[in-house]
């Protein structure tokens, strides 16, 4: 989701290489200049921005909340707002669904990281709903504003890779039968009359879940909250917040904001402007390949139902087939900017692995985004100063849980201290040697990979 600074492709001198005396750095990814293009992307070739979409603020204006980032997070919330009465204003660097918004996978996906269980145990059963029943958020917002986003509930599918991971959806399975919540445990031929391919070892299948075009979805928010008179300034990228007395002042663009209260939305776009914020998620980059349209044999036997699939383990492969029959395949990838169909080898061979000859159908586009993952695979709810809010670390589940936390952001925004969230609000703790991610990152990734192909990953 979008990045409030205008710094981009600085870099910080991190310590000398062992052994070499060399200065090391690392190039700092966690900033965004304003006034960039949306990458090139399928999304970006069919969801293209406005005039009106690009204007940045100019004036100084006051409101009662200020929102900085217009992503779903924050796209969502000022519609909620909006909705509740409450005068606000969307401040954006670049332009709406710019960040991982308009991205991502596009996998309306029920649930959370972290089972049932786990999620009652910690946060009580209401959290476990809230998060279940987050992907109707998505629909009932796409269906009362009449957005055209190629929405389709076809379900979710996890994929167990092997033996290990079946297991893991079979306890998931129990859990959430005992929850009261809908699923299917489905064979490993299940799974190949599904998917086209035999790799899975088996799988779950959870109605709730769908799929989504997410930039044209963040676009008809945004034309939504529009539509509720709420300003939303792209190219306006926030370089200053100051709050005294219970009040804010942003600087941004070539404007001012003052407003009472805050919320910033930025999620793994956030950058230097709230520095503890920035430390306390990890931006991992999620990357993905569009197929040409595939060939209708081929299309009729690889997730005909309209599934979204995502494989379970540490590094996950996820994909669907769009409304236009694209192939569209993801997973993590390289840490830095990329684009263009032959960025992500890997992730080319991976998928020829599962389909031999998929290759052949080429590739026409491919691009990658940050996600904010968070050291407990929860979303964070903070409170910043006095009547500032802070939200990020959707760990990959943005699209339902973004949109389910705007009304919930809201809420809070509304009531304060009186409203009983479903995330209480929690010190901003920051993650020992969060500058060093980049590095990290990608030892991490082979790692998990590597034992994933000896079948050791848990």
């Amino acid at each position: 989701m979008p990045g409030a600074s205008s710094r981009c492709g600085r870099q910080r001198s991190l310590g000398t290489r062992a052994g070499t005396g060399q200065v090391m750095k690392l190039v700092d990814f966690v900033t965004t200049r304003p006034g960039r293009p949306m990458p090139g992307s399928l999304y970006a070739e069919e969801a293209r921005s406005t005039e009106r979409e690009r204007e940045p603020l100019r004036a100084e204006v006051t409101c009662e909340v200020a929102i900085v980032g217009a992503g779903f997070t924050g796209l969502s919330t000022a519609l909620h707002l909006a909705q509740m009465g409450v005068d606000c204003v969307v401040l954006e660097a670049n332009e709406p669904g710019w960040g991982a918004s308009g991205r991502n996978g596009g996998q309306i996906n029920p649930g959370l990281k972290h089972g049932p269980d786990e999620v009652a145990a910690r946060f009580g059963p209401w959290a476990v709903r809230f998060s279940q029943d987050a992907p109707d958020r998505v629909f009932e917002l796409v269906e009362s504003h009449q957005i055209a986003c190629d929405i389709r509930r076809g379900g979710t599918l996890r994929a167990a890779t092997d033996d290990i991971h079946m297991a893991q959806l079979r306890d998931l399975a129990g859990q959430m039968g005992r929850h009261g919540l809908p699923c299917e445990l489905l064979s490993a031929e299940d799974m190949a009359h599904a998917t086209g391919t035999p790799s899975y070892a088996g799988g779950l299948f959870d109605p709730k879940g769908g799929q989504i075009n997410p930039l044209k979805y963040a676009r008809g928010l945004a034309a939504a909250v529009r539509a509720q008179g709420v300003a939303i300034w792209s190219n306006s990228p926030v370089v200053k917040a100051d709050e005294q007395g219970g009040h804010w002042t942003l600087t941004a663009g070539e404007g001012r904001v003052r407003a009472r209260k805050v919320l910033f939305a930025t999620n793994g776009y956030t950058d230097g402007l709230v520095p503890r914020l920035r430390r306390s998620v990890i931006p991992v980059f999620s990357s993905i390949l569009a197929s040409a349209p595939l060939p209708e044999e081929m299309a009729a036997r690889l997730l005909a139902g309209g599934q979204s699939l995502f494989e379970v383990g540490p590094v996950t492969t996820y994909y669907r087939v769009d409304a236009s029959l694209r192939l569209i395949f993801g997973g993590r990838g390289r840490m830095g900017d990329a684009n263009g169909p032959g960025a992500f080898p890997s992730l080319a061979s991976y998928a020829e692995r599962l389909w031999p000859g998929i290759g052949q159908v080429g590739w026409e586009y491919g691009w990658n985004g940050r996600v904010a993952l968070t050291q407990d695979h929860y979303p964070h709810v903070h409170r910043y100063g006095e009547t500032g809010f802070a939200c990020v670390g959707f760990n990959g589940r943005g699209v339902a849980m973004a949109t389910a936390m705007g009304r919930e952001l809201a809420a809070m925004l509304v009531a304060g201290d009186t409203h009983d969230p479903v995330f209480p609000t929690s010190p901003i703790k920051t993650i020992p040697f969060q500058p060093f991610w980049p590095a990290g990152v990608t030892p991490a990734l082979a790692w998990a990979r590597f034992k994933e192909r000896i079948g050791g990953a848990t």
